[in-house]
């Protein structure tokens, strides 16, 4: 199962990418000002945003196609404190019976 992580304390600060299909969990958490975005990559370079949070939270996602996914703050998104974030994915599809 890949996982990744990142204690952003600082603007322009991002976790690994790890490529991900099929569900994730995001995993948001810490004392923080600040805006933590979770982007997604089909070719690890260029990056788009899916989703912002402004406070700590727990969430599910899915993505039938296999692409990259990294969390962190971006630049002029912070304020103080540290946001502590996790994506765990599963890189394979369940087996079917």
């Amino acid at each position: 199962m890949p996982k990744t992580s990142v204690s952003a304390g600082a603007a322009d600060t991002w976790s690994d990418a790890i490529q991900v299909v099929g569900s994730f969990n995001l995993s948001i958490s810490g004392t923080f000002s600040a805006t933590v975005t979770v982007q997604r990559s089909e070719d690890g370079t260029t990056w788009h945003d899916v989703d912002t949070f402004t406070a700590p939270s727990e969430d599910v996602g899915y993505d039938p196609i296999l692409n990259y996914y990294r969390v962190g703050i971006d630049t002029g998104n912070y304020t103080s404190g540290t946001a502590v974030a996790y994506i765990n994915g599963y890189n394979v599809w369940p087996p079917r019976v």
